[in-house]
């Protein structure tokens, strides 16, 4: 069985290697892309559908029925912001579908306090070798298959 997942925001695509911190750029976490988001107010919302395993202003967890879980996560040290700037709009437990809104946010707020806004979306729990279709480059929506998860 194979998860398409999905972009949790607009902007950049790239690789992890992009993301300053090495946690996620040496995918210590798990593998996955990671996209530049582009300016202004937004919605992040589910890259996979399922249940919303992990809930944080900066960060969330969404876990699919076949045990596939998928990281997502607004910026970099933005836990730091404790919460300011993020809307949450679902809470833990929830059953979502993919491209449901999660968390409304600002990037360019995060980079004016001095944060990088690159969004890592993780596969979590699986070799490298699960994951097809890497889309690494080039501009996606909301919703647009960043990479496809063979579980």
């Amino acid at each position: 069985m194979s998860i398409e997942v999905g972009s949790p925001v607009a902007g950049l695509a790239t690789g992890l290697a992009e993301v300053p911190d090495p946690v996620f750029s040496q995918a210590m976490v798990g593998p996955g892309v990671a996209v530049k988001p582009s300016g202004g107010r937004a919605d992040a919302v589910a890259p996979i559908a399922g249940t919303v395993a992990t809930l944080h202003p900066h960060a969330f967890v969404i876990a699919a029925p076949g045990g596939t879980a998928v990281l997502v996560h607004l910026g970099i040290d933005t836990v730091k912001l404790k919460g300011e700037g993020f809307e949450l709009h679902v809470a833990k437990g929830d059953e979502v579908e993919a491209g449901q809104r999660i968390v409304s946010w600002d990037p360019t707020e995060v980079e004016s306090h001095g944060y990088s806004s690159i969004c890592p979306v993780i596969a979590l729990e699986v070799a490298p070798e699960a994951l097809a279709d890497l889309r690494e480059d080039g501009q996606v929506v909301a919703g647009d298959a960043l990479f496809s998860v063979t579980a």
